[in-house]
């Protein structure tokens, strides 16, 4: 995502490095827990085993909704709040892009500034790969 668009979250990830980089370990936390917070919530009809990531350690899902001019904006929930607020982080990689932006994307690079997996224990982070690994592949079926 370039660093000027903006995701529905209204934050950039650009942006949000930039504050998550001032903060101690504690306000990280808190951070990804506002963020998560600040998603717009998920009917809980589209809470499937279709939009169920596997290998998470919480349960999370991930919906791609295609917007009429082709970018995507993804729904998701989790039911614990720090991995809700990963699940957040890793959309605003991605949202508002368009589905063959997103299904070549590399996220987890996108991702590597707040080297989450150095900030959060293994198992808040061990999931990730799947999410990312669900969100391309859902852009990459829009995409065509």
């Amino acid at each position: 995502m370039s660093d000027t668009a903006i995701p529905a979250s209204g934050r950039s990830l650009a942006d949000i490095h930039e504050e998550y980089d001032f903060l101690d370990a504690d306000e990280r936390y808190r951070l990804l827990i506002e963020l998560g917070r600040a998603l717009p919530p998920m009917p809980d009809a589209l809470k499937t085993e279709a939009t169920l990531v596997r290998g998470c350690s919480a349960s999370v899902w991930v919906y791609p909704v295609a917007e009429s001019d082709g970018r995507l904006q993804f729904l998701a929930d989790s039911n614990a709040a720090i991995t809700k607020g990963i699940v957040a982080l890793v959309l605003a990689a991605v949202q508002g892009q368009s589905a063959a932006d997103v299904a070549a994307m590399d996220i987890a690079e996108a991702l590597a500034p707040f080297d989450l997996k150095n900030q959060l224990s293994s198992n808040r982070t061990q999931g990730v790969p799947n999410m990312i690994a669900l969100i391309k592949e859902h852009a990459a079926r829009l995409a065509g």
